[in-house]
Formats: C-alpha cells, sequence, structure tokens
C-alpha cells in the first residue's frame, strides 16, 4: 500500500525515532558500576540483549554479576537505572535517527494521525520532547503506563489502536527489534522493521521465528523511495 493511504502511523520510539540506545546502553553501565561492576559489552552485544529478548538484559547481567542479587532485586535496580537514565537524559542531547525528520514532517503536512506506542514512561519522553520539539506534532503516546503487559504482547498497540484509530483499517506499524516487532506484527496493522545494525540474515531469521510476513528498511529515508526491500 502506498504510505499516502495509510490512516494511521504507529511508532517505536527508542532506537526507532530517537538515537537513545545508546543512553540506554550507558545507564546500564552506570547502574552496574553503582554497584561495583564492569559491564564491558560493546554496544553490538547490548542490541543483542535488549532487542531479541523482553528479559534478555536482566538475565545476562544477573548471570555475569550473581551477587548483585544478593545485595537488592532487579526491580529495585532496573528502577535505579531508569533514574540514573533520566540524569543522562538531562546531560546529553538526543537527536532524531536518519529520515525521521522528513518523515514527521510528512505527516503533519498530509494531516495522517501518528501514535508512538513505547515502552519508555511518560516522564522520559516528555524530556526528550523538550529537546526535539518536532517530536509535538506527534498527537498520540502510548507510554509505559497506559499498558499493563509489555512487548512482545501487543496490548501497547492494541490500546493505541483502540484509542486513537478511530475505525480505521489502513494502519501500517514499525519497530527497530525483534522484541518490538513481535508486539507489533499481532496487532492489525502492515508491520516495518526499520533497522540499520541488523543483516539479511538476522532479519529472514526474525521471520522464520515469528512466522509472519512483515516490510524491511535499513532506514526511514529508504521507507520514502530509495529502495524497497521486502524480507
Amino acid at each position: 500500500m502506498h504510505k499516502k493511504n495509510y490512516q494511521l502511523y504507529l511508532f517505536d520510539f527508542d532506537g526507532l525515532l530517537v538515537n537513545t540506545e545508546e543512553l540506554h546502553f550507558l545507564a546500564y553501565q552506570k547502574m552496574c558500576a553503582n554497584h561495583g561492576f564492569n559491564l564491558s559489552w560493546n554496544f553490538s552485544t547490548y542490541c543483542n540483549y535488549a532487542h531479541f529478548s523482553a528479559t534478555g538484559i536482566q538475565e545476562e547481567i544477573c548471570s555475569l554479576f550473581p551477587q548483585i542479587l544478593k545485595r537488592t532485586t532487579w526491580e529495585a535496580l532496573y528502577q535505579e537505572k531508569k533514574e540514573v537514565y533520566l540524569t543522562i537524559l538531562n546531560e546529553c542531547s538526543v537527536s532524531l535517527m536518519a529520515g525521521v525528520e522528513l518523515l514527521l514532517k510528512w505527516l503533519e503536512i498530509e494531516e495522517i494521525p501518528c501514535c508512538v506506542v513505547t515502552h519508555s514512561p511518560l516522564r522520559q519522553t516528555l524530556l526528550i520532547r523538550e529537546q526535539i520539539p518536532l517530536l509535538k506534532t506527534i498527537p498520540h503516546w502510548v507510554t509505559r503506563e497506559d499498558y499493563t503487559r509489555p512487548k512482545p504482547a501487543s496490548e501497547g498497540y492494541l490500546t493505541a489502536i483502540e484509542r486513537h484509530g478511530n475505525g480505521v483499517t489502513s494502519i501500517v506499524g514499525f519497530e527497530d527489534s525483534k522484541k518490538g516487532l513481535a508486539s507489533l506484527v499481532k496487532a492489525p496493522v502492515d508491520a516495518y522493521l526499520i533497522s540499520s545494525v541488523l543483516s539479511k540474515a538476522q532479519v529472514a531469521e526474525i521471520r522464520e521465528q515469528l512466522g509472519k510476513f512483515f516490510f524491511f528498511h535499513s532506514s526511514f529515508q529508504e521507507f520514502f523511495g530509495q529502495g524497497n526491500s521486502l524480507i
């Protein structure tokens, strides 16, 4: 379907619209350091754990540093990580991912509704929206407070469609990870995976594991016509 024919656009947030994934990685490293542990992953390793499983990061950190749970709980550690991340957001600048500025300006001109569906809490998204005013053109936001079951469950996207779909049937959604895509393909949408870090072999593996068809582009620039890779 042509991009103009979609009646609602749905987006993940971190790593898809904004380049915050490295900041999340840094927050996990600082959280571990606060407890005397050196999380020596590179960014690619972090992405593999973060993007392919809902509990991947938790399982790997607890496996690397089993002593950390003798002092506290994972829930407390994750809350600490979120606070560290907020501090980082206040100290660092965030920018849009490649092609996102073009996409958001086009959606605004065409007056096509759109909605972010994110695991991030409202407080985090508000800080980033203050840094990047163009994000304020997105009228609808479904943040972590708005649903119970996180990705890869589909509740976030179904909530967005129920609240903001207004009965439309032509809906498109975008994700940048297997975990998010697993959530998206369970909703009644055309699903796109947008990633510059996944290989074609990895994308093919994701399709086989999910058993669902989806489109794949390396960036939103490619989505706008500089290629049309279908996996």
